[in-house]
């Protein structure tokens, strides 16, 4: 028997097959090919239409990844569906799945429950300066759906979960655009209140950061006593982008002001006359 014709049976079963399904196979690969190309140019669109907008930055990714992924789905189970896959089946396949993967993956889904909760009610946005539990501090860069990225003061990168964020306290220095410096300094018991605080006021009116108005007047004043001398408080206003600098520049010049003007409470005695040998005046 020629070898030739013991190959025949497994010829005809691939041509028959390649002729049944090959048609199925290709355009299965044609849509799979065709849906990821349209879900990057429709993911680019999104992106651009909603920087048109001045929608948030933190929101902006989040959407285009979202419609991306939802059309790339919808061209896996058209392709599926070109091999005789019910779209029903598909999606009970896939709910099942999910509820496995759901129970197994538990705290990731937490991570993108508050990442949801993260974008829709904004406790901060893109730009700025967070701190959280822990070493969670830097500026806001991007807000995932997983994690949120931070750069932070030395410029280090972190990615941290959005879980970890939303469980927790988050203060936000980049709410406001003012910010008060409160200082605390300490004067000895002999030295003058009076002309301390003089000095301290001095101080604080010749900067041209400061805040002074009705809502935001310097405080200059006594806060307490202690054993190793007299608390002064200073509390002043100044905008966000002053705040270090304002600060550094405060804690430069208090002390060597005090020193300076500070004058001691206690009078000195007057001098004395001399007194002769019977110590009588002379």
């Amino acid at each position: 028997m020629d070898p030739l014709d013991k190959l025949k049976p497994a010829y005809d079963f691939l041509l028959t097959a390649g002729l049944t399904y090959g048609f199925d196979i290709l355009m299965a690969v044609l849509i799979l090919i065709v849906g990821w190309w349209v879900s990057n140019r429709v993911a680019s669109t999104v992106k651009r239409a909603l920087r048109r907008t001045n929608a948030d930055a933190t929101f902006t990714p989040v959407m285009a990844s979202l419609v991306q992924w939802a059309i790339r789905v919808v061209a896996i189970v058209a392709a599926l569906g070109k091999f005789g896959v019910a779209a029903a089946s598909i999606l009970t396949v896939l709910g099942a799945a999910g509820l496995a993967i759901g129970l197994a993956l538990q705290g990731t889904l937490q991570n993108i429950a508050a990442g949801m909760m993260l974008l829709l009610l904004r406790p901060f946005k893109v730009g700025d300066y967070i701190e959280g539990i822990g070493a969670t501090a830097g500026t806001v860069n991007e807000i995932g759906l997983f994690t949120t990225r931070l750069t932070k003061s030395d410029g280090v990168i972190m990615f941290v979960p959005n879980s970890a964020i939303w469980a927790n306290p988050v203060t936000n220095f980049s709410a406001n655009d003012r910010r008060r410096v409160v200082l605390n300094v300490i004067i000895p018991e002999d030295q003058s209140i009076e002309e301390s605080l003089a000095s301290l006021r001095r101080i604080v009116a010749s900067d041209p950061r400061i805040i002074n108005d009705d809502n935001t007047k310097p405080w200059v004043a006594v806060s307490d006593y202690a054993d190793t001398g007299v608390k002064l408080n200073v509390g002043v206003w100044t905008n966000r982008a002053d705040y270090a600098s304002l600060q550094a520049d405060l804690l430069r010049l208090i002390k060597p002001g005090l020193k300076l003007d500070a004058k001691p409470d206690a009078k000195p005695d007057a001098a004395q006359p001399a007194l002769d040998a019977r110590g009588q005046p002379s």
